[in-house]
């Protein structure tokens, strides 16, 4: 049975026109920073952009036959996952046009920035251009509430194609009934947090371009610094604790923050996952700072870092890796888990944990209960789907499998298997916090492996096995 016709495939292209001319958008916005520090670097931006831009116009002009074809889940969900997977090469062609890293690694470090992991390729980031260093960051900001949701919030109409491709992304939250006006909402948001963490990041002392970088890296829960140090460069514990009250924001749920204001506050607190979030922070720092040596305020960092998987530091992965590893063990179960639905996090989310859990908790009612009983599952006073419960144990499933074989070839390769671990859930969790292995010097197979981590990570599996169904389904023809 053929899955994908002809037809299909002309309203993926056609669709994915639009996303390509934002995807060369975005390569142009860092030319300000070239021309400000008089870098003069304008090829390795205005070619990688020209390249998609004029792709994208040639789908959309010669595909516009397919303008009245509906547009359903399945096209949004491969024209999702190209979408990234383009705007990573479009990224990659950038920095290797600009610091003459080799392709992969451009290709890798655009994608960590794009999907928020936050691990990098360049052995010195200090020497790199302003342009290059904004780059990354606009990536992550970007990556944080998705290049498709950027794309349709600022370059499409209302209608089905927005909702389909909102949806594609792993994203089903609603701050108003129109899928345009939730994300014109959301992006006002996250731009009202974007600006007040610049401003407190000024007040506290930081450099303008460095507060500018910074706040996008860390609100976003990108975590690829400007300094090799990361975090620990600034030796700050306000703008530590800046640091840790943005991640905290970024991993919580848009639509509860939209909510912040007319319920006066009630929205947060009330709020599961963030109370899950902020228990869940106190108790393992406290917990870990009995048992350890670790300095307070690093330990809090790390522990938010983690659980919000920014992958932002202050303690370098040699340090972290010389932790006892009970600590490392707790932050791989941080990293796990990751923070709120609809937030920029990655990792498995509080909500399919909990959902998780519940319907194996129900299993045992049902045991132990009168034959014939049919016991609900609630969410705060909201019976939950039975869909939604098989949907959270195959997710977790899938999602535990793609580290078991990431995690065995780091080992076949000769890592440390505890590191390997530690790094294959980093990358599948999108977090970037890591232990000395995942760096330029990886044998490429694993850079491809571990691009494909980042890529599944972030749009959540599906979309992308369904699109390599279909480019399987393609070849097969």
């Amino acid at each position: 049975m053929r899955y994908i016709t002809k037809t299909d495939l002309r309203i993926i292209a056609r669709n994915s026109g639009m996303l390509m001319i934002g995807i060369g958008m975005m390569c142009l916005i860092p030319l300000i920073f070239d021309l400000i520090y008089f870098e003069f670097d304008v090829i390795s931006f205005i070619l990688p952009a020209g390249i998609s831009a004029f792709t994208g116009l040639f789908c959309i002009k010669y595909f516009d036959d397919v303008t009245d074809k509906k547009i359903r889940l399945k096209h949004g969900m491969i024209i999702s996952s190209f979408a990234w997977l383009w705007a990573s090469i479009i990224g990659g062609i950038v920095f290797t046009l600009a610091t003459n890293i080799p392709l992969i690694d451009g290709v890798f470090e655009s994608m960590s920035a794009l999907t928020g992991t936050g691990i990098t390729m360049f052995e010195n980031v200090e020497i790199l251009p302003h342009s290059i260093l904004f780059f990354r960051a606009l990536e992550q900001w970007i990556g944080g509430l998705g290049v498709v949701v950027m794309v349709i919030g600022v370059l499409t109409k209302p209608g089905s194609v927005s909702s389909k491709l909102y949806h594609s992304e792993a994203r089903d939250e609603r701050i108003k009934p129109s899928i345009k006006t939730t994300l014109q909402k959301t992006f006002q948001i996250y731009a009202i947090y974007t600006i007040a963490g610049f401003i407190l990041y000024l007040l506290a002392g930081m450099p303008v371009f460095d507060a500018l970088c910074n706040t996008f890296h860390i609100i976003s829960t990108g975590g690829m610094g400007i300094k090799n140090a990361n975090m620990g460069y600034y030796h700050d514990d306000v703008i530590y604790m800046i640091s840790i009250i943005l991640m905290i924001l970024g991993a919580t749920s848009f639509l509860v923050h939209y909510k912040v204001i007319s319920t006066r506050g009630r929205s947060l607190i009330n709020d599961l996952q963030f109370k899950i979030i902020i228990t869940v922070i106190a108790g393992v720092t406290l917990m870990l700072y009995f048992i350890s040596n670790i300095v307070p305020i690093d330990l809090l960092f790390t522990v938010v870092s983690a659980i919000t998987t920014t992958g932002a530091s202050v303690a370098s992965p040699m340090t972290m890796a010389s932790w006892p590893s009970f600590v490392i063990v707790c932050l791989m179960c941080l990293m796990l888990t990751g923070g709120s639905n609809g937030s920029t996090v990655g990792a498995i989310k509080l909500v399919r944990m909990i959902t998780y859990f519940k319907g194996i908790y129900r299993h045992i009612r049902e045991i132990l209960s009168p034959e014939g009983r049919v016991v609900a599952v609630k969410l705060q006073g909201r019976k939950i789907p039975e869909k939604s419960i098989a949907q959270s144990g195959n997710f977790i499933t899938l999602y535990m499998m793609i580290i078991m074989f990431t995690w065995a070839l780091f080992c076949l390769y000769g890592y440390d298997p505890f590191r390997s671990l530690f790094g294959a859930m980093s990358l599948q969790g999108n977090n970037g916090l890591e232990l000395g292995i995942i760096n330029y010097t990886l044998d490429p197979v694993l850079k491809i492996v571990s691009m494909f981590d980042m890529w599944t990570g972030r749009l959540e599996i599906y979309p992308v096995l369904i699109t390599l169904r279909t480019f399987f389904e393609i070849f097969k023809r």
